[in-house]
């Protein structure tokens, strides 16, 4: 099988999926939305940076320290978030022709698109005698798609086009339907990332080489960085005084909100800086050993699909505290392996984590019951030899 993915090349998730097909003998081929360095083993790398993806990258490639002394910087994501929304779509029309030649190049047996923004809106332009098979991640039916009238056309353009969908939430495939997704046609329901590696997980030496040395504290942990319309950071973070009240030992390390200038204001008129740690991105082991040094994961989401740093946190052990939507609702059962709280409430999330740190019962209960759905429903290999067989039916 000769498989194209249209991806962003720098994401996790993506490497994650090429890697099994390149070390299964795949004939592997990327086209990736972003500037990025080409992974290895593939057949063949392309760069689209499409919807000003190179924008953005550009941003993300800025030091840290220059994004603390750039105030302005926060507007101008939120800005450049709201405006890829128009002009991003636009901006696709002008790579249509380059695609098709790289398509035209290749000749793949089957297009994999590893979401529908926008990824999947430039897979839609592919020759119709190739099948696209389109991936749902998180917020792109739920908050995406409804970002503008071009957003929503070209989103039932896309799931129209697609000859199969794969979703990490049960919740996805029936929002699909509405827009536009025949219930005739196949689907697949695995992580997105394509599921937890348990062995390397497990077995891997987990370093203490973090940005600072832990304290000696109840630590409870939110990696989900700054994600402006799906995450309530700014409640979390007003949430932390109420915890504090009742459980003078916790403290909070935040991977990836570094860089957030507005949530970096917040902590000191909040006067939290002794509690809480901003820290930037970190490397996959290294917080594969924050989860197993914490006691409380958090995630204030009110949009999203399955995240990946929930599934590690589950199997690490942590106690999941994250919001009360449809998607998290199909791993956390309430007050049985972790809670689901109000999002849009800094009290119910300071209650979520309060009840956490005091209920050593329950956390000891749900570690128990978190590593068995982990091992049942998201272990990588099991998922994607899933995914492998789906795909080979598609060509079928």
């Amino acid at each position: 099988m000769r498989l194209l993915f249209v991806a962003d090349g720098r994401s996790p998730t993506a490497l994650s999926w090429l890697a099994y097909w390149i070390e299964n003998g795949y004939e592997t081929h990327l086209i990736s939305t972003y500037p990025c360095r080409r992974p290895d083993g593939l057949m063949s790398f392309h760069v689209i940076p499409i919807a000003f993806s190179n924008v953005a990258s550009s941003q993300d490639a800025l030091s840290d320290k220059s994004k603390k002394q750039n105030s302005l910087m926060p507007r101008l994501r939120a800005m450049l978030r709201y405006l890829r929304y128009y002009l991003g779509p636009i901006d696709i029309w002008f790579h249509i022709k380059k695609y098709r030649a790289i398509i035209s190049e290749i000749q793949p047996d089957l297009i994999h698109a590893l979401r529908i923004p926008f990824e999947g809106i430039l897979a839609a332009y592919s020759p119709v005698s190739i099948p696209i098979v389109v991936s749902i991640w998180g917020n792109d039916l739920t908050l995406h798609a409804q970002g503008s009238f071009l957003m929503k056309r070209l989103t039932r353009k896309t799931l129209f086009r697609a000859v199969a969908l794969m979703a990490d939430t049960e919740r996805d495939i029936r929002i699909a339907a509405a827009w536009g997704f025949s219930s005739e046609k196949p689907f697949l329901i695995i992580p997105g990332s394509g599921g937890i590696q348990l062995p390397a997980m497990i077995g891997s030496k987990f370093g203490n080489s973090f940005p600072q040395e832990l304290p000696e504290a109840r630590i409870v942990v939110n990696p989900r960085g700054s994600r402006p319309g799906s995450l309530r950071q700014d409640l979390f973070l007003q949430a932390i005084p109420l915890v504090l009240e009742k459980v003078p030992s916790a403290f909070f390390i935040c991977p990836s909100l570094a860089s957030d200038i507005e949530c970096r204001k917040m902590v000191e008129r909040l006067g939290i800086n002794n509690k809480i740690w901003l820290w930037p991105r970190i490397g996959q082991l290294q917080l594969w050993a924050l989860y197993q040094k914490s006691i409380v994961y958090v995630s204030p989401s009110v949009h999203d699909g399955t995240p990946n740093s929930l599934l590690e946190a589950m199997s690490c052990g942590c106690f999941p505290v994250v919001g009360n939507i449809e998607s998290m609702r199909e791993w956390i059962t309430q007050d049985i392996n972790g809670f689901l709280v109000d999002a849009n409430s800094s009290q119910s999330i300071a209650n979520g984590i309060i009840q956490a740190l005091e209920s050593p019962t329950l956390l000891e209960g749900a570690r128990n019951k978190n590593a068995s759905i982990i091992a049942e429903r998201a272990e990588y290999q099991c998922c994607m030899a899933k995914a492998e067989a789906f795909l080979e039916k598609i060509l079928d």
